[in-house]
């Protein structure tokens, strides 16, 4: 099972922990990202992700979060499918940040597109290549809450 998990998604347990919302999505992140550490979960990282984590100001976050790059299955450059594939989404209403990310999970064979952004997957609700999911409604799919 391949995940991509977007940008916000390896923020949030930054994030302000005392809305109880944030804090119960960070855990299912911090969940997943166990399930990708002990191999059950494969995980697809992008370009993208550099981009955005590199524009990140804290330095700390910047070096937790590029970590798992180096834990990824696959790393998915730009190329000509992933530029189609979000000219597509940005027709759809998409931002071109979400769409190339969105483009990448693709590209990559991800099963699941995971991200805290309510607006990002309403829009992605009926895509026919991914589902996109909040941590929390991904851990809610699993058998028994567990992921093998």
């Amino acid at each position: 099972m391949r995940v991509y998990l977007d940008n916000c998604m390896f923020n949030r347990p930054f994030d302000d922990q005392s809305y109880i919302r944030i804090r119960l999505e960070a855990e299912a992140k911090l969940y997943i990202q166990q399930q990708i550490r002990n191999g059950h979960l494969e995980l697809v990282w992008s370009y993208l992700l550099d981009f955005e984590n590199a524009q990140n100001p804290y330095q700390e976050r910047q070096q937790a979060i590029s970590q798992w790059q180096c834990l990824a299955i696959v790393d998915i450059g730009e190329n000509p499918t992933v530029l189609a594939n979000a000219k597509l989404l940005l027709a759809k209403g998409i931002k071109p940040k979400d769409a190339l990310h969105v483009a990448c999970a693709i590209e990559g064979k991800a099963n699941y597109f995971l991200s805290t952004d309510d607006k990002l997957l309403k829009k992605l609700q009926d895509h026919p290549l991914i589902s996109a999911l909040n941590p929390m409604d991904y851990i809610k799919e699993l058998p028994n809450g567990k992921t093998h």
